[in-house]
């Protein structure tokens, strides 16, 4: 597998690698990619919470045309 980085990226790398927390370039990736999956499992678990609340929660009686309007007017009043 071949994985090209930014210049930004690769620099980062090399400081992480001089901190001597890590002794080569996939220990960094490697605990980067950990960190993301982590990450991404938390927003996902976080957003079905968030979705159930949703469906579990109390039936609003507004309409969406009401919704709507009420944005329109609120961006309105934002602009002056």
């Amino acid at each position: 597998m071949n994985v090209s980085f930014t210049e930004k990226q690769e620099k980062y790398i090399a400081s992480q690698l001089q901190s001597g927390d890590f002794q080569n370039a996939s220990e960094v990736v490697r605990d980067a990619l950990r960190l993301h999956e982590v990450y991404r499992h938390r927003i996902i678990d976080e957003l079905r919470a968030e979705i159930a609340k949703g469906w579990e929660g109390e039936t609003s009686s507004r309409k969406i045309q009401d919704i709507v309007q009420d944005k329109l007017s609120a961006a309105k009043h934002s602009d002056n």
